[in-house]
């Protein structure tokens, strides 16, 4: 008889590699509660390896399913107030070695636990409201803006595509799930800075294309079918933006950055702004007052959804793995 060789092949389970600087009256006690947990692997500890005085390096590899567990217990333990905790996702593992014990459950269903830590330090990476963040609103709002004047669609979808308002709308979200006053005031201050930003310049820009007649006949003579679109919020403004907001969360939660991407060109946030000002440059007020409910509708409906959203996927989660 031979025996069959086990295959090497790469698996795309997902699993962490976790650094830590651990004091050295706390080390035994890590280490035992690692140790209690089935989905840590490859657990080494290096003592004095710190340049921290009397600390120990602790490192190891743990599966997605007990990645929630375990950095909670290492907040609890307050390692996290001593030194960060380092989190690296591994692209891939090969092993020879039998079986995962019980424990290690790469997903569920095709679906990886959601390792929160790890998702709401990427929320809050990508909402950082530097001048770049309202410098991209304000150029994503003169290329909705020339995508209103000139009747194009296309330009229109790469002002969504350019606009960071997501990431924002995202973070107060978050703030609102969890709590977090300080979170959500920065988050809507931003939006509210940013849009009036983006606004005025294209409102400017608008004005700048009147008094030099280089809007399209078609535009003056009042055929405007994607404004018009934009400026008449109704019941699928509604759906859609529910749909985008429950999309969204799904994407970063479960690490689908494509589905992310339709969710910035289905939105009406940016288009919207760009309608206010060209509409108030060209004195269409009525077409005004709708962007300006298209844009707070959409903004609104994909925070709430987001907030809930993400609670329920919490809850879902937590019952799923216990």
């Amino acid at each position: 008889m031979v025996a069959t060789p086990r295959s090497n092949a790469p698996s795309l389970e997902l699993v962490l590699h976790i650094r830590v600087v651990s004091p050295d009256d706390m080390t035994v006690r890590l280490v035992e509660r690692l140790r209690a947990h089935t989905g840590v692997v490859n657990l080494v500890m290096l003592p004095e390896a710190s340049a921290a005085e009397r600390a120990d390096a602790v490192q190891f590899d743990v599966a997605s399913d007990s990645a929630n567990s375990v950095l909670g217990e290492l907040r609890e333990l307050g390692l996290s107030r001593q030194s960060p905790i380092i989190i690296e996702t591994i692209d891939a593992t090969i092993t020879d070695a039998p079986p995962r014990p019980a424990g290690w459950q790469p997903s569920h269903l095709g679906e990886h636990v959601p390792v929160w830590a790890v998702i709401e330090a990427r929320i809050a990476g990508e909402a950082s409201y530097a001048p770049s963040f309202f410098a991209l609103l304000i150029f994503a709002g003169l290329i909705g803006a020339c995508g209103i004047l000139t009747d194009s669609s296309i330009l229109i979808v790469g002002a969504m595509v350019v606009g960071p308002e997501y990431s924002a709308i995202i973070s107060v979200a978050l703030g609102i799930e969890r709590g977090d006053p300080t979170t959500v005031r920065q988050g809507l201050l931003a939006l509210f800075v940013g849009f009036a930003a983006a606004i005025v310049v294209a409102l400017l820009f608008a004005l700048c294309i009147r008094e030099l007649g280089y809007a399209s006949e078609s535009y003056r003579r009042g055929l405007r079918p994607i404004s018009d679109l934009i400026s008449s919020p109704d019941l699928f403004s509604v759906v859609l933006a529910v749909v985008a907001g429950l999309v969204g969360v799904v994407s970063l939660t479960l690490s689908r950055a494509g589905a992310l991407i339709g969710v910035f060109i289905s939105v009406t946030t940016i288009p919207a702004a760009a309608d206010i000002a060209v509409s108030v440059a060209f004195g269409r007020w009525r077409e005004a007052g709708g962007s300006a409910v298209q844009l707070l509708l959409n903004v609104g409906l994909l925070i709430i959804v987001g907030a809930a959203a993400l609670r329920a996927q919490r809850l879902i989660w937590r019952r799923w793995t216990g």
